[in-house]
């Protein structure tokens, strides 16, 4: 499937198991630990956009803390998916941006995000439906 395929498929991927003997770990597992937080996904999403300080990444991403957003551009500087750059001022500037490998993974995620927007109306209704069987139900 290329980039720009945009045309909606109606059966499912041609997915093999991970996990299994003879297919033991597809490498899925370790990608999803680092993009499958919310976090992760959301500083990708704002440095699609070009370089950003920390304060502005901070400021773009409602609800992190400086904590968290510092663990998780140290997490994705470790994997390699985020550069960041120190500049020699008083005080020291700090700017994060995509690496290559990052940038190649913003057209996974913005395929997610039209997925999602795509799917909004269904989902939501498919939730009201549930709930509305199963009124005792946690999972909210």
């Amino acid at each position: 499937m290329s980039v720009r395929h945009t045309g909606v498929t109606a059966g499912p991927a041609g997915l093999e198991p991970c996990g299994q003997p003879d297919h033991p770990d597809c490498g899925i597992r370790d990608v999803l630990d680092r993009v499958g937080d919310k976090w992760s996904v959301l500083v990708i999403v704002e440095l699609a956009n070009g370089t950003r300080r920390f304060r502005q990444l901070q400021r773009a991403i409602d609800g992190i803390s400086q904590r968290m957003l510092t663990l998780t551009v140290r997490r994705l500087e470790r994997d390699g998916l985020v550069m960041r750059t120190v500049y020699p001022t008083v005080p020291a500037q700090v700017d994060y941006r995509l690496t290559v490998t990052g940038t190649s993974l913003t057209h996974l995620v913005k395929a997610l995000a039209d997925w999602s927007l795509e799917h909004r109306d269904a989902i939501a209704q498919a939730r009201r439906a549930y709930d509305a069987q199963h009124p005792d139900n946690e999972i909210r």
